[in-house]
């Protein structure tokens, strides 16, 4: 068959320049990076990297991204489109900020500013940087709300507004962040840095294009669009074909969801038309809170799920998300909320089983296919914390999110999960705090971090074990904020590997009794109280007694796991070396003990 003439000019373009040029974007990607987290004040931004950014054609197709969340990125399309339609005179020097969930953003809290780049007149790109805010002027000081059953209750909304307009602020607007916000001073330093990210985007583009020519760009634009999309459909028909369900369960939520909330995902795999479908029309409607999510998470929850099955190497761009295809139902807690829903903890949660029960569909292929559950989230590892921190000569206002522990990540085929995954739409990007920096910034005081022995995942391919902890306040009047999942029902296992620790929040009083208390909580600590908390294990994957001993020794040696757990999980005998520390294996024994199981 002959070749259209767009298929002869995509496969004229030159593959060295089409590789020079992916990396210079990436490089744009980066320097916004690290304009957002150099300039950010608040910690779940700068030290947490709780931000990301990325850039979109003016016809909103994306381009690049580089070191981001899976969830703030994989429907950025979503967020864009939005101005386009609701403004017919974008100009040079605009800027827009959006966080309405009702117009493309992932949640309230996930401010997103989009600059559009202009060459010579002509608009090509948008600049666009996400970072999530730690305040956003709701009636409680958090951003996840779990039981606000409307938008009236999550704080400000910008719903796609031109924030600036010849390079400047549009004072107006600002002075509504700053009368609403806690702690605005940092809310505003935060938004700066999200401008001078977009504005550097948009200089280096401009840079880019002066350099190569406009129609060499558009030209690299549909080479390397056409390029992901050819990556994607051969990496699909390497999957065998047909249709695989999985289902997960969130945990209760008192009032909101009193017997938790069942996701399933159904995934179709067509190798030949290199294509996968993403179903998830059959879940509950919208509940009574926060927990919906919007139709960005939906969105992208689905493209992660899949892109963790597929080759990392895969460009993730226009054209290779092209070939996910998500079915998403208006009105359900899992696809398309009508305002005035309330969506406030739409990127955690309920969001992060939903891209589990996709990761997890592929386990339905049987090895080596798939992986297990990663950990739920947000224990008071990563609690919101607010009070007043009287440590210094002038008290000050804070309200932060901690990073303390993440939860532990799910195995795969050939690969144990990894301690610093947080959640499975976060994925690894996001960095544990600093406890120098915490206790530096804030009045807490960080009694200890560990890995809590036996709690992985256990399985041929182990999923990473919990972190367990304790802080407290030094000024005696903190208020937490904590929206717990995986305390009732923990990360399962697939083929064989079992499900990992549970998580969870506790508090240790003045006598030094310990009380649990719910997975979804909110209160004050006082004087002599400690907050305590344990993130959750990731599942694992195969059956434990096909571990390599030699791995299993390793754990031992490392901490992760006990003696007797070796043994009567794994079925491996150790044995003490000579150094009267460490173990290793007791080959016969192992071999005894396997044969009995």
């Amino acid at each position: 068959m002959a070749q259209s003439g767009k298929a002869k000019k995509l496969a004229k373009f030159d593959p060295t320049l089409l590789a020079v040029l992916s990396s210079r974007f990436e490089s744009i990607i980066r320097e916004m990076t690290n304009t957002v987290m150099k300039a950010s004040r608040s910690s779940v931004i700068k030290n947490a990297r709780d931000m990301s950014c990325g850039i979109l054609t003016y016809d909103h197709r994306l381009v690049s991204v580089e070191e981001a969340l899976p969830i703030h990125v994989n429907a950025l399309e979503l967020t864009t489109r939005p101005i386009t339609e609701l403004f017919d005179d974008v100009k040079e020097g605009d800027a827009f900020l959006n966080n309405s969930p009702f117009y493309g953003v992932t949640h309230h809290a996930d401010l997103t500013l989009c600059v559009p780049v202009f060459f010579e007149g002509t608009p090509l790109f948008w600049t666009l940087s996400r970072s999530h805010h730690a305040d956003i002027g709701a009636p409680e000081p958090s951003t996840y709300l779990p039981f606000a059953a409307t938008i009236y209750q999550e704080g400000v909304h910008f719903p796609c507004v031109r924030i600036q307009e010849n390079f400047k602020d549009k004072q107006d607007l600002i002075r509504i962040g700053l009368q609403k916000i806690r702690v605005s001073n940092i809310w505003y330093g935060d938004y700066r840095a999200q401008v001078g990210a977009c504005r550097t985007g948009e200089r280096r583009l401009k840079e880019l294009v002066a350099q190569y020519g406009i129609d060499t760009v558009r030209d690299f634009i549909e080479a390397w669009m056409d390029y992901g999309e050819r990556r994607a459909i051969a990496a699909i028909r390497k999957l065998p074909a047909g249709t695989y369900i999985y289902e997960v369960r969130h945990d209760p939520v008192a009032g909101v969801a009193d017997e938790g909330i069942p996701i399933k995902a159904k995934v179709t795999v067509d190798p030949k038309k290199g294509l996968i479908t993403v179903d998830v029309r059959d879940n509950p409607d919208c509940v009574p809170g926060g927990l919906n999510l919007t139709e960005a998470c939906a969105v992208a929850s689905c493209r992660i799920g899949v892109y963790y099955n597929l080759e990392a190497s895969v460009p993730h761009n226009e054209g290779s998300s092209s070939r996910i295809v998500p079915l998403l139902r208006d009105g359900c807690v899992v696809g398309r909320p009508s305002h005035p829903i309330g969506t406030s903890c739409a990127t955690s949660n309920v969001n992060e089983r939903l891209a589990n029960a996709v990761q997890c569909a592929f386990s339905e292929m049987g090895e080596p296919y798939g992986m297990a559950e990663g950990g739920g989230n947000f224990s008071a590892a990563l609690g919101v914390v607010s009070g007043i921190d009287r440590r210094r000569e002038a008290s000050v206002e804070y309200i932060t999110q901690l990073m303390l522990a993440l939860s532990g990540g799910p195995a795969n085929h050939g690969h144990d999960g990894w301690l610093t995954y947080e959640c499975s739409v976060g994925n690894g990007i996001m960095v544990t705090d600093s406890i120098e920096v915490d206790e530096a910034t804030y009045p807490i005081l960080v009694e200890e971090r560990r890995i809590r022995q036996d709690s992985m995942g256990f399985g041929q391919w182990n999923g990473a074990p919990a972190v367990e902890g304790a802080y407290r306040s030094l000024t005696g009047d903190m208020t937490l904020y904590v929206c717990g999942d995986g305390g009732t029902f923990p990360a399962k296992g697939v083929l064989g590997g079992l499900p990992g620790a549970n998580g969870g929040t506790w508090r240790r009083g003045r006598n030094a009794e310990v009380e649990r208390l719910p997975d979804f909580y909110n209160g004050a600590f006082t004087d002599g109280e400690a907050i305590l908390y344990r993130s959750c294990a990731g599942g694992g994957y195969g059956r434990p007694d096909r571990r390599d001993p030699e791995r299993v020794a390793e754990d031992v040696n490392r901490k992760w796991l006990s003696v007797a757990t070796a043994r009567e999980v794994y079925g491996v005998a150790l044995t003490l070396c000579g150094n009267g520390i460490d173990y290793q294996v007791d080959t016969a024994g192992t071999e005894r003990l396997r044969a009995t199981n």
